[in-house]
């Protein structure tokens, strides 16, 4: 069977994440990894087979390009084991500048194969949503996050930093809740700063959950 590995990257979390929730959706595929760039960029890599990994990327980029971004994929067919350990799969690292780790997920110290952990199906994906309220200015999406918050009855999961000013809150609560959270907090971002993307996933992948920052 050919293996295969995935490569996705876009501009932004929120976008990265909604298609990694549809890559996982799409195909019975493995998250191998996710990194950011310092500058504003999100990669995802993905395996499986040939045939799982396009049409995964076809999927996540479908749902990436949504944003207004053109995202990036391209499909490394039985990449070579050295290209596998030293230049595609990194080790963790911490950027100095964002203050944080910059490799979500394995270190990525073996090449996936299908068996090893197929992609999550509907049936066992959370009975819950997530928002994304991701700006381009702190005092945004301070101002957005606390408007979501008094909307309706969410919680706060995550905060991530991609440089360049780019910062994403994530919030999980049930699908109405979290609809009027992003609602009334991408409202408020208005003249404190630039609005880049806001979204809700229901019923979100295993993977997504995982890739996001602790």
């Amino acid at each position: 069977m050919s293996i295969s590995i995935g490569i996705l990257e876009v501009t932004g979390f929120t976008p990265a994440m909604v298609a990694l929730d549809a890559m996982e959706k799409a195909a019975d595929i493995e998250v191998v990894q996710a990194e950011l760039n310092d500058f504003l960029g999100t990669v995802i890599k993905i395996g499986g087979t040939v045939d799982a990994v396009a049409a995964a990327l076809a999927a996540g980029k479908e749902q990436a390009a949504r944003f207004g971004v053109e995202p990036v994929i391209t499909l490394l067919t039985n990449p070579d084991p050295s290209a596998m350990q030293i230049g595609i799969l990194s080790r963790q690292e911490r950027s100095p500048l964002l203050e944080q780790n910059v490799v979500l997920g394995d270190s990525g110290s073996t090449t996936p194969t299908p068996e090893e952990t197929p992609g999550t199906k509907m049936a066992d994906a959370p009975q819950f949503a997530l928002g994304f309220i991701e700006t381009q200015g702190f005092t945004a999406v301070f101002e957005a996050i606390d408007s979501a918050c008094k909307a309706a009855n969410v919680e706060v999961l995550a905060k991530e930093k991609l440089g360049g000013g780019y910062i994403t809150v994530v919030i999980k609560g049930d699908v109405a809740a979290v609809s009027a959270a992003i609602d009334a907090g991408k409202a408020k971002v208005g003249s404190l700063g630039k609005l880049i993307a806001a979204h809700v996933i229901a019923r979100p992948s295993s993977n997504v959950l995982a890739l996001l920052p602790k």
